[in-house]
């Protein structure tokens, strides 16, 4: 089998692979882990397509070895995983759960010895609902408990952990689970869930300090950005564009790089020491990672219309913006525009907006649904995701070659697992999972990576 060659990538290019904890791992109450958000929202009626949960998922956590074997012989340079928080410190703080502990432990060491880096995310949206209770990231305090987490997994793992990563997409957190209540914990709070997102950040800054005390190097985020279009060059379309951008990409970007938000106005939703927390928030970064999926467009609402657009959800009234359906393009069988072209054009903006103070970039996410299952003969064809990564990485090559210093890319995902809201359906693995046996099956685009990493590994020789 042979595919069209890739471009040519820097000899210290780190090619890697991603997955999150509630997504894979299943034995939800076992070994003594705490509950967590998503089992609580997994448990309401009609919150997840077809019902489904994460009880099993891929069942990593009985499977892991073998699982790491797939990762060895694919070659991975880094393998991104989150430890499950509740997994750890099973109420979010207080005593450490040791089998949870030694269970990462184990992992990380095979990982090492496979020369695989460990690249660990803290928080990947699975909060113990202990904290919850108390309020969860509407809580202030909640941001500490991140901290002190931090130190602890910091302590255990910094001779080992090669990257780090306190927060994955709090946009994505905040908007969908605090804003418009589609993922866990499931609040609705409209503009006011920007007050998560602030106890987020300012965990975030928090917990690279943390890491930084125990030792550990190479700090960075997981954050989600894309472009942001207006769906005409009109003045109105154009404002609620501007207004969306600053939602989605910079009032999450601007506090970490800059130390500031990207305007008065959202500081002024927010309550507590502001200044002081930017400061905490703005904990210099070794790099910074980009999760890209696809750019939004954006519309002025019109009155009397809906707001839902592509989202299929019901925005809350009185949004300055309406999210509008972007046309002309392939889509993935999730129904999202494939355009590459935008992950170029993101990171171009990043360049430009932060200049000097930006620090290197890695693509920590990056990735597609087809629902391609095996054929008679046990193999999983998928050349869409296959011309998927390729395309993303000739953007992304395409950027480096203006300037954008970008070290490395994160397939995600390495095994399809439980797709949030979405269940199981949706399918974003190099290796294909079937989840009433659990067996694995490398898809077309494994055996596409693993040969795009062995001839780049050769390169370096």
């Amino acid at each position: 089998m042979s595919w069209k060659p890739a471009p040519e990538f820097p000899s210290s290019f780190l090619w890697g692979t991603a997955t999150a904890a509630y997504q894979i791992e299943g034995a939800v109450a076992e070994d003594g882990r705490g509950r967590s958000i998503w089992d609580d929202f997994c448990e309401r009626p009609g919150a997840i397509i077809g019902g489904e949960t994460g009880v099993v998922a891929a069942d990593h956590y009985h499977r892991w070895e073998s699982d790491v074997d797939l990762m060895t012989t694919l070659g991975l340079d880094a393998y991104r995983l989150s430890l499950s928080w509740s997994r750890i410190l099973p109420t979010g703080t207080g005593q450490v759960n040791v089998k949870g502990l030694d269970f990462y432990d184990r992992m990380i060491d095979r990982l090492c010895d496979a020369g695989i880096t460990p690249a660990v995310t803290l928080y990947h949206w699975d909060l113990p609902s202990a904290l919850q209770e108390q309020g969860g990231w509407m809580n202030r305090d909640t941001a500490f408990r991140l901290g002190e987490y931090a130190q602890i997994v910091g302590e255990k793992f910094a001779d080992r952990v090669g990257m780090w990563m306190p927060l994955n997409e709090p946009v994505v957190h905040t908007l969908y689970g605090h804003a418009l209540g589609v993922h866990a914990p499931g609040l609705a709070l409209g503009f006011e869930a920007f007050q998560a997102a602030h106890h987020q950040l300012l965990g975030h800054g928090l917990a690279v300090n943390a890491l930084r005390s125990a030792g550990c190097s190479n700090i960075g985020i997981a954050s989600n950005h894309a472009p942001v279009r207006a769906a005409s060059e009109s003045p109105e379309d154009v404002v609620a564009a501007d207004i969306y951008d600053h939602v989605v990409n910079w009032m999450f970007a601007d506090p970490v790089l800059v130390g500031k938000y990207p305007a008065d106005e959202f500081a002024q939703l927010l309550s507590g020491p502001i200044d002081e927390d930017l400061k905490i928030i703005a904990a210099p970064l070794d790099w910074y990672g980009i999760n890209y999926y696809e750019p939004t467009m954006i519309a002025a609402p019109v009155e009397g219309e809906g707001t839902a657009g592509v989202l299929e959800i019901d925005l809350p009234p009185g949004l300055p913006f309406a999210p509008v359906a972007i046309t002309g393009y392939p889509t993935t069988d999730f129904g999202w525009p494939i355009i590459p072209e935008g992950l170029g054009e993101i990171l171009r903006t990043f360049q430009s907006r932060f200049g000097d103070a930006l620090p290197p970039i890695y693509i920590t996410e990056s990735g597609c649904s087809f629902h391609d299952a095996p054929n008679e003969a046990g193999e999983v064809h998928d050349p869409a995701r296959i011309d998927y990564h390729d395309a993303h990485l000739r953007s992304l090559r395409s950027a480096m070659d203006d300037g954008v210093d970008v070290q490395g890319y994160f397939v995600w995902s390495m095994l399809d697992n439980f797709e949030w809201a979405a269940g199981y359906k949706e399918r974003f693995g190099l290796v294909h999972v079937d989840f009433d046996t659990q067996k694995r099956t490398p898809k077309d685009s494994f055996e596409w990576y693993r040969a795009l990493i062995s001839a780049h590994k050769a390169a370096r020789v």
